[in-house]
Order: structure tokens, then sequence, then C-alpha cells
């Protein structure tokens, strides 16, 4: 318990809560001591707004971002102020402004964020309306409450500069670990593979994620600022948990087939599977140790799981015989040489924790960094891009305009106590997706009765303002923590929050409560009706988009692989590019298909074939990732023309999908004849031993290392072919359907 709470106290989510906390609190204490507590709790307001534009990025994107953000919503606020007395003109102003700020969100994460305070600035600009030179002050003092804001965000900044990194990449070594996990749950006989395989496209969603905030800061900061040890260290650290990954990704045998051949001779497998398991415990222990700031101290012997496999090895090879075990000596080698990488790489990071950085490890690898980061810039063309029905965020602004706006009309015809809560309700829980909307919206409701209830509770219990002014204080910083990991107890504590504040304000805390439920029951079923009815964007109009990005994506890594098949030398930047985009993409459609889960049975469209070719993809990937690791890490012989065929027609197969999803049969290109493409296989078997056969004399070990690479190289040639074919076959089911 005491661990749990340590590492929640120490999250990156408790920090930013503690940040907008302490930002606004300290206006309003000081303030009221000096008898100026609307100023103190307004300048609190321009706190609490500014503050979801803090996201991860290095200093100069955080600092701009926040101060963007601080004059946006006091601008609107002003200018709400402003037309709010003309009513002709007010309406069409109002549903304009909601919609362009609406529209921010085109240009990515923090326009997003900086769109969603400045609607919430919005919306709470009708809780008190301002004439004259006051709502100039207002604004002002909104504006000067963004600013605090940034103050406090830069102090925690400069104190622990790198915690936010560390945590990010404890979190990331902890996630690759899990995966690790799963690769070692494979080899277990009658392994649910469809679970376990689901489990990992899941993980690579969170994965996504993880990495895209670490890139925003450990990159950026490289690329502006110079790499300090620091930045270099936890660069290089990164770069090894990806390779970790790949190679992860790259031990994708046929488990069937291994457990078969392997069924009298069990001991290798399990020995594998030993130390498939002792890798992602490794990493499990240096996540902790990163998250605690503790020493680590290696208590693994990896090395000696290894010798323990290469025994197994052996002693298999002795029972059956030199001929008759050679092709499972193959195989179980080819897993010995991969496992020997992942030690390999597991060491990299372990040293970065508790060596002295060696900058040699870093050598070349931080070339071209910056091209791994999403541009920062903001041209007015792609906001006239999104100006269409194709454009989902076009269709969430113009749904959320009208909701607001109808919102606001019944919020004053009606008599509702306070219009501005269903506003406030519906910018907080409508998202573009309709499951995210409908989940929110039962989170929101049932948090603000849980939470109304037991504040009133409390409050007709305690009526000490201190205790409560406290109590509303730790509400507030709950309230904010939670809102990323589980919003049904966020709700009930900014529920709390706001019902506590009342209750100090307001001896009327009953209907305080009622009014509160009231209004945002009124604002999450206007939010859930819209997002139903009003220009929906359901998931399988989107499926198709993220099914050809990743076809794409994984096309351009296999070419890639090709590529460097063909020429040798080192790793380019357009490889781990493509590697990049390749598990994003799959992440992507692993996260839209989530999406299309939680919508009505009836909007689930060809669901089965939309998961059945994430896990193609997947498998795509790892088949990929597979014959690419294996020509990285070792010296390969050159590619041959049958070789080249065969990857050929493997992309050929992929292109012919992707001219399917966008409904262009004239680009459907005619593959090799089954027989032609059988002739290739069979020439690629019989290249290796006629070119050792003719060429020079070669010793019995170089022998077995060719005939290794030949073996390997037609199998993963062999499943690539059939999972490029599954995946146009599965294609037309779906765009035939």
């Amino acid at each position: 318990m005491i661990y749990k709470i340590r590492k929640f106290t120490d999250s990156t989510y408790f920090t930013n809560a503690l940040k907008v906390t302490i930002a606004a609190v300290i206006p309003v204490v000081v303030l009221s001591f000096l008898g100026k507590f609307e100023i103190g709790f307004t300048i609190a307001l321009g706190a609490f707004f500014t503050y979801p534009s803090d996201i991860p990025s290095n200093l100069k994107h955080k600092i701009n971002g926040i101060l963007v953000t601080a004059l946006l919503v006091a601008g609107v606020n002003l200018l709400v102020n402003i037309v709010y007395p003309y009513s002709i003109i007010f309406y069409p102003f109002l549903a304009v402004l909601i919609f362009l700020i609406s529209m921010i969100s085109v240009y990515g994460q923090r326009a997003t964020m900086v769109s969603f305070s400045a609607l919430i600035s919005i919306s709470l600009a009708f809780a008190s309306i301002n004439t004259g030179w006051s709502m100039v002050q207002h604004s002002l003092l909104i504006l000067s409450g963004g600013l605090f804001y940034l103050m406090i965000s830069l102090v925690f900044h400069y104190i622990r500069p790198h915690r936010y990194v560390e945590l990010q990449i404890a979190e990331c070594i902890k996630l690759t670990a899990k995966y690790l996990k799963l690769r070692g749950d494979l080899w277990t006989i009658d392994a649910d593979r469809k679970a376990i395989i689901e489990k990992q496209l899941h993980l690579q969603v969170e994965l996504n994620t993880i990495r895209q905030n670490i890139r925003e800061v450990l990159i950026s900061s490289h690329t502006t600022s110079g790499s300090s040890n620091q930045n270099r260290k936890m660069l290089i650290v990164f770069i090894s948990l990806m390779e970790i990954l790949e190679l992860a990704l790259a031990t994708s045998f046929d488990h069937d087939k291994l457990h078969q051949k392997f069924d009298d001779h069990p001991k290798v497998l399990l020995t594998y599977q030993k130390l498939a398991y002792n890798l992602a415990t490794s990493l499990k222990k240096l996540s902790k140790s990163v998250q605690n700031r503790t020493k680590y101290i290696s208590k693994h012997t990896l090395r000696g799981d290894l010798n323990a496999l290469q025994l197994a090895i052996t002693d298999y090879e002795n029972d059956l015989g030199k001929i008759p075990a050679s092709e499972g000596v193959f195989m179980l080698t080819t897993m010995l040489q991969y496992a020997e990488k992942q030690v390999e790489k597991i060491k990299i990071v372990e040293r970065a924790f508790t060596l002295a950085f060696n900058s040699q490890d870093f050598k070349e690898k931080d070339k071209d960094l910056e091209k791994f980061l999403t541009p920062q810039y903001y041209p007015l063309s792609t906001l006239i891009e999104n100006l269409s029905f194709s454009s989902t965020i076009f269709r969430h602004s113009l749904r959320l305009t009208i909701t607001l706006l109808i919102g606001f009309i019944i919020g004053n015809i009606l008599p509702f106590h306070n219009v501005y809560w269903i506003l406030l309700t519906i910018i907080v829980i409508m998202r573009p997706g309709y499951g995210l909307t409908k989940q929110r919206s039962f989170h929101r409701i049932f948090g603000t009765i849980i939470g109304g209830l037991i504040a009133f509770g409390i409050l007709s219990l305690v009526h000490d303002n201190i205790t409560i002014s406290i109590l509303s204080i730790l509400s507030m910083l709950l309230g904010f923590s939670f809102t990323q990991i589980n919003y049904k107890v966020s709700a009930t504590f900014v529920t709390m929050y706001v019902v506590f504040i009342y209750g100090i304000l307001t001896p009327n805390i009953g209907d305080v409560v009622q009014y509160r439920i009231l209004d945002t029951i009124v604002g999450c079923t206007l939010a859930f009706l819209a997002n139903h009815f009003l220009w929906p964007s359901w998931e399988f109009l989107n499926i198709p988009s993220h099914i050809e990005k990743s076809i794409v994506a994984n096309q351009n890594y296999l070419k890639e692989i090709s590529v460097f098949y063909n020429k040798k030398g080192t790793i380019s930047t357009s490889y781990r590019l493509a590697r990049k985009n390749a598990f994003i993409e799959i992440g992507n459609l692993m996260a839209s298909f989530q999406r299309m889960v939680q919508e009505p049975k009836s909007k689930q469209k060809q669901l089965p074939q939309v998961y059945k070719l994430a896990v193609l993809n997947h498998s795509l990937l790892s088949s990929s990732a597979s014959l690419g690791t294996y020509i990285q890490s070792h010296k390969t012989t050159s590619a041959s023309e049958a070789f080249n065929v065969v990857v050929d027609t493997v992309i050929r197969n992929l292109d012919n999908a992707i001219a399917l999803l966008k409904e262009n049969d004239l680009y459907l290109k005619e593959n090799l004849p089954k027989e032609d493409l059988a002739m290739r296989f069979t020439e690629l078997k019989n290249i290796r031993a006629k070119e050792l056969k003719e060429g020079i004399p070669i010793d019995e070990e170089a022998f077995q290392l060719k005939m290794q690479e030949a073996q390997l190289v037609i199998e993963q040639l062999i499943w690539l072919t059939n999972l490029s074919e599954n995946i146009l076959k599965t294609t037309k089911e779906l765009m035939e359907s």
C-alpha cells in the first residue's frame, strides 16, 4: 500500500495536479486574508484555464503554449463580456467563436488542449458577466492567473528538470517488460495465442503514447538546446528500448511447428521460455528502480540462462544425432542468437542507470533525430483543408457548437440555476468519438451524484470553514490527479470540491447539490444525443484509412529491409523512420478498433474482418522485424534475384490491398502465378548449396551459418507471402461487405 501511494504521489498526473492546485490556492488564500476573495478566485480561474495546455514538450514549447493559452482564455472571456449585451449579434458571434476555437484542434495535441482551455473559459464567462472597466479588470486577472501558473510550472521544471522523462522512461521500460512477458507466454503449450496477441496490440497503443511523449521532450531538447549528459543517457535508453521491442517482435516463430518438432524434447523450449521470462523480469525490476530513484543492482543471471539454452541445444543435437537434428538446431540457434541480442540491449539499459555514462555508446544514434518528431508549424492551409464534412474535427466542431448553443438556450429558457455548468459539462465530456463521450457521460453523472452526496454528508457534520477549506483543497488535488487515470473518481472529487466551495460561500448547499446534479444530467444528455445524431463520427468510416496507413507503413518497412539486404552498410535514417511509423500505425489501427468496440452494435460493421486485419498487420510487422533484425545482426550474403522477386510479390499483394481500400480496382497488379512463386522458393532453397559447392572451399561452421541464413530467410519470405495474401483476401471481404 505504501509503495502504491508513493508511486501515485510521484506520478506525472499528481505532479501536474499539484502545480495547478498550488497556482489556484495561493492567490485565494493570500487575497482572502486581505479581504479580496473575489480577486483571488478570479486569478485561480486563470490558473485552471491555463493548466490543460501544460503538456510534455521541451521548455521553449511549454512556455509558448502556456503563454498563448493564457492570452487566449483572457481574450475570449473579454470578447464574450463585450458582445453579451447585444442579443442580435451575440448568438451568431458565440457560434462563430466556439466553432473557430474548436477547429484549432486540427493542429495537434497541444492545439487541442489550448482549444479545450479556451472553450472552458467561454463557458465560465457566463458565471460572471461584467460591464465597463470591470470586464477588462476581470480578463486581466484571468491573464495574471495564467501567468502565475506558468511561473509555478517553471519552478517545478527547474526543481526536477529530468523527473518527467525518468517517469516516462520507467513506464516505457515496464510496458516493454510486459510485452516480453507476453512473448514468453506464447511458448506455453496450448496457450491462447489469440488472447495473447490481442493483449500485445493493446500494449502497442499504450507504448505509442508513451514514446511520443518521450520524443517530444528528449529529441526536442536535444535538437534545440544541445544535449546534456542526462539527456544523452535517456536517449540511448529510449533507442535501446525501441530495439528491444523490435527484437521481441522479431522472435516470430511458428510455435505450433516448434512444439510438434520438440514434443519429445520439451527441455529446449522450456529453457528458452524461462530465459524470455527472465528478460521481462530484469526490465520490470529496472523500471521500479528508475521509478523509485534507487540504485539498481542486477540480480538476474541472464548469461547463465543463455548458457543453459546453449547446453540444451547441445543435448538435443547429441540425442538425435547431427544430421537428423540439423533443422531443429538451425531453429534453436536462431532463437539463441535473438536472446543474446536482447541480453546485450538490456545490458546497455542497465549500464545507463548503474555506471558512469559513456558517450561512445551513443555513436551515430543521434543522427537526424529531429526527423522523428511531429513538425511544429501551423499553416493556415491545414485549417482550410479541414473545412469539410470529410474531416472528423470539422464535424466535431460543428456538433459541439450546435450542442453548446442548444444548452445555452435551454439553460436560459428553463429555470436552471447555473447555465454555465451545462456548457461546462458538454465541453468536458464531448469527444469526437461516440464511445468515449458515452463513457464519460456515465462516469460524470455517477461521479457528480456520488461526490455531491458525500460532500453534502460531510457538510452536514462539519461546519468549520478551515476544515472545509482543507477538504476542498484535497478534493481539488485528487480530482485533477485522477482526470487521466479514472474519470469517474475524478468527477467525484471535483464535485466534492465545488460543493465544499459553495458550502463556504452560501448556506443553501442543498440547492447547490440539486442543481449541479440536474445541470450535469442535462449537459451529459445533450452531449450523448448530439454525438449520436449530429454528423456522428462512427469509427467504421475511419477504419479503412487506418488499415491503409498500417499496410503502407508495413510495406515501406519491408522495402527498407530489402534495400538494406541488397546494399548492406549502416542502418539509414529512412529505415529507422519506416520502423517507427510501422509501430505507430499498428497502434493507431488497434486504437481505432478499440473505439469501434465501444460503439452501438449496429455501427460495429465488419468487426471480425477489422480485427483480423489488425492481427495480420501485426504479424506482418513481426515477420518483417524478424527478417530485418537477422540481416542487421549477421554478416549475410548478397540478396539473390529470387529473394527480390518474392519480396516484390509481397509488396504487390499489399499494393493490391491498398488499391481495394481506395476503391481503385484499375490499379490492381497481377502477381506471379503460384507455380512461378513456388519455383522461386525452390530456387532460394537450392541457391546457397549451389554457391557453396561451386565457390571457395568453406569450413563446417561457415557452412552452418550460410545454411541457417538460407533457412531463416526462406521461412520469413514464405510467411510474409502468406500474410500478404491473407491481408489481400481479408481486405476484399471487408470492402465487399
